[in-house]
């Protein structure tokens, strides 16, 4: 008695789409913490403005404490339209990298939420002891601008819209982004990893 269409969908049911991760990481261009060979990678969009992204920090923090094989990865997704400093202090994390203290400078920003304006950029440069004029010069580098809208490209393409965004092993993670939700999808995805190189 239904329609075709409604018949089709009321016998195979709906499914979810998984978006999952369209960038690999790539060891050569992502910033990360954690074992080069861990069974479990974490990758968050982040914007150092957000404040949902500053309650995630000590969670990802005590993660990697916690559990010594995962790997962690940053990528930017400055929120312009919402944050008026995200990106500048994206690009500061940038500026920070090509003195190789980007970690240094991503932990500051996400402490220091309140302290995102330019001068207080130029303050944190100088209290990590960076090359303040050399900071100033790449604050504003071409490359700079662009390494972050790739990161930008590529959050649109694996259909990110907010920070922060999670993704496990390349797989959405769409739960609570507190310890115990980011602890029970990285146990489960460590799981999955296990399973999979049983296999071959």
């Amino acid at each position: 008695m239904l329609p075709a269409r409604l018949r089709v969908r009321a016998l195979l049911g709906t499914a979810e789409t998984i978006v999952d991760l369209a960038a690999p990481v790539d060891p050569a261009r992502d910033h990360l913490r954690g074992p080069a060979d861990a069974p479990v990678t974490v990758v968050e969009y982040g914007d150092f403005e957000c404040p949902y992204c500053g309650q995630a920090e000590p969670v990802v923090r005590r993660i990697l404490a916690d559990l010594g094989d995962v790997r962690y990865v940053w990528r930017h997704l400055p929120l312009t339209d919402v944050h008026p400093f995200a990106q500048l202090a994206a690009q500061a994390g940038e500026a920070a990298a090509a003195q190789g203290a980007f970690w240094q400078m991503h932990d500051r920003l996400l402490a220091h939420q309140d302290r995102l304006r330019p001068s207080d950029l130029i303050g944190h440069a100088r209290d990590l002891g960076l090359d303040v004029e050399r900071f100033r010069a790449d604050l504003h580098d071409h490359t700079v601008v662009a390494r972050i809208a790739a990161d930008v490209d590529s959050a649109d393409v694996s259909g990110v819209s907010g920070t922060p965004t999670f993704f496990i092993n390349g797989r959405r993670h769409h739960g609570a982004f507190d310890l115990d939700g980011l602890s029970s999808a990285i146990r489960s995805a460590r799981a999955r990893a296990g399973l999979d190189s049983s296999r071959r």
